[in-house]
């Protein structure tokens, strides 16, 4: 006789605030975990060895990841609904969210299965939420993370990463010297909130994160000449936009093969920068692109020190 189909509820991820780390000697309240460079994802099994793929927004995406699929069969004979973060890694072991963002926005299967093949995700699961028909939002973080580590999830596509009790600095200085984006703090014994932005879960990234308007491209060199070898960043201000200085460091040759498509679409004849900008050889455009880049902080002059290109945020981009 065939077991009932589990009723999963509809469990929206947890979300962090911005904030420091514990200080020394609060610290041992709090559990300490890798901020990785992904998307959110939650994962629903009824425990008939299917899953169903969930986006922070909301949105099926089981499609998206058939390579997760056979995560089902590990949780077959157990309902759950898991918490974890999509990353794509680099050869390093890294990862790398221009690698993730080929593998976004597929539904179609055929296309979906071939690029599972060339980019593979990897699901870090960092909680538990509903196991075996309980809810499990009442419980601590610290009791649901010993349940997690009970359920044996290792997979070629999935792990359940470790994370660190009480020690703020050694989780810190473990994830910048692996390069990694940060350290998220969680209170030990914080609930489960679902969709609540809470300061029982904080992030702390190791470098700092701006959002920049594109406003213009100057071409590389050598294996990368006619392409963007650096685009010129700005930020808003009331008298206009302000040249905060170029950002080539970090791109990837695809992305800048992409860049060149969007920019030469949007190309005009002068600077869109209301101030002066100290580079030769522009290639302006309309200032709609905006970028995601990170920096250890800011020159006397107010440019950017050390810029990194992060990715572009499609999601921010400006009407023309």
């Amino acid at each position: 006789m065939a077991l009932p189909v589990a009723r999963l509820p509809e469990i929206r991820p947890m979300l962090t605030v911005p904030g420091p780390l514990p200080a020394e000697g609060e610290d041992a309240g709090w559990g300490f975990e890798v901020k990785w460079d992904g998307v959110r994802c939650v994962v629903s099994t009824a425990g008939d060895g299917t899953v169903r793929l969930t986006s922070r927004a909301g949105n099926d995406v089981t499609a998206t990841y058939p390579e997760l699929l056979e995560l089902g069969a590990q949780l077959q004979g157990r309902s759950a609904v898991l918490d974890g973060e999509l990353v794509a890694l680099d050869e390093r072991g890294r990862p790398d969210f221009g690698l993730l963002q080929r593998r976004m926005g597929i539904a179609n299967p055929r296309r979906a299965a071939h690029l599972a093949m060339e980019y593979p995700v990897h699901l870090m699961i960092f909680d538990v939420m509903h196991l075996s028909g309980r809810s499990l939002l009442g419980a601590t973080y610290g009791e649901r993370r010993a349940i997690l580590y009970g359920m044996g999830l290792t997979g070629r596509s999935w792990s359940v990463p470790s994370h660190l009790e009480g020690h703020a600095r050694r989780a810190w200085d473990a994830t910048l010297r692996h390069g990694y984006e940060g350290v998220i703090a969680k209170r030990l014994a914080s609930l489960y909130l679902p969709g609540v932005r809470s300061p029982d879960w904080r992030k702390v990234k190791h470098l700092l994160t701006l959002d920049v308007v594109i406003g213009g491209w100057t071409e590389g060199r050598g294996v990368i000449a006619g392409l963007p070898g650096a685009v010129l960043a700005g930020v808003e201000e009331p008298s206009g936009l302000r040249y905060v200085g170029s950002v080539g460091s970090g791109l990837s040759g695809q992305e800048r093969r992409d860049l060149a498509r969007y920019l030469d679409a949007m190309a005009r004849d002068s600077s869109p920068f209301a101030g002066p900008v100290d580079a030769t050889g522009v290639h302006w455009v309309e200032p709609r692109l905006v970028a995601e880049i990170t920096l250890t902080g800011w020159t006397p002059a107010g440019h950017l020190r050390h810029p990194i290109w992060h990715r572009l945020r499609t999601d921010l981009t400006r009407p023309g």
